[in-house]
């Protein structure tokens, strides 16, 4: 990122968040597109996935099912994003962990769809921190993840893209997707505004970014809630939904 650019764009996260903000959001331009990008600090914030309704079992599906949710229990949503594949009854097409509990398993092999476009990765919210870790290498290292959603492809391994992006790629969908940084202290939510390729969407977060692990959560279906942005897209019902929760008040 040019020093002009991150001067612009540490602009909009102060007028956009304030200091105390647990979401800073800020519309990025890569390669002449638009992206909004939210970056969360992992160490402090309350980072969360949602799935179903724990009471009635159904999937909560929509960031206004979160939101009531939240609102019993005296907390509200600061922010969401849709955060992984899923099958048409809304359970996870891989690995899923909700507040300790696994509920679908590390699914390491290859297959057909963006999902089994190897290497893969998951999402895991520890004590802390947050960290994008590749499948093999989460299988081997066996993080305790109070949170994890699967998905893929991943678009940034150790630095490097994702070895079958192609730069004239004719694939073009509005993605979404999350980066994380070596200490696992500082996430980054990113969303195109409008369709894209997947090297395009992966030097978003290996070039400007900076970060060094980044995976794929989904196109077309792509979501954003930013209540401070006025932002609550609607559109078909979502599977897992990570967000950032504060108390009320």
């Amino acid at each position: 990122m040019s020093k002009a650019r991150a001067l612009r764009w540490a602009a909009v996260l102060c007028a956009l968040a304030g200091p105390a903000a647990a979401v800073e959001c800020a519309a990025v331009e890569h390669l002449g597109q638009s992206f909004t990008v939210c970056t969360v600090d992992a160490a402090s914030a309350d980072l969360r996935l949602f799935l179903r309704d724990p009471e009635t079992g159904r999937p909560l599906a929509s960031f206004g099912n979160v939101e009531e949710r939240l609102e019993a229990a005296g907390e509200r949503l600061v922010f969401a994003m849709n955060a992984g594949m899923y099958h048409s009854d809304r359970r996870p097409v891989g690995h899923y962990v909700e507040d300790g509990v696994a509920l679908a398993p590390v699914i390491s092999s290859a297959g057909p769809g963006n999902f089994g476009m190897l290497p893969n990765g998951v999402f895991c919210i520890a004590q802390g921190r947050a960290d994008v870790v590749e499948t093999l290498r989460f299988i081997e290292e066996a993080p305790a993840c109070r949170h994890a959603t699967q998905s893929g492809p991943m678009l940034v391994i150790d630095g490097a893209l994702h070895p079958r992006f192609l730069p004239d790629s004719d694939s073009r969908h509005v993605r979404n997707g999350v980066g994380s940084s070596g200490d696992g202290r500082v996430v980054w939510f990113a969303i195109s505004e409008a369709p894209v390729t997947f090297h395009d969407f992966g030097t978003l977060f290996r070039d400007v970014l900076g970060a060094k692990q980044a995976l794929y959560f989904d196109g077309s279906i792509s979501r954003l809630y930013v209540p401070a942005l006025n932002r609550h897209d609607g559109g078909f019902p979502m599977g897992p939904i990570v967000g950032v929760v504060e108390p009320q008040g």
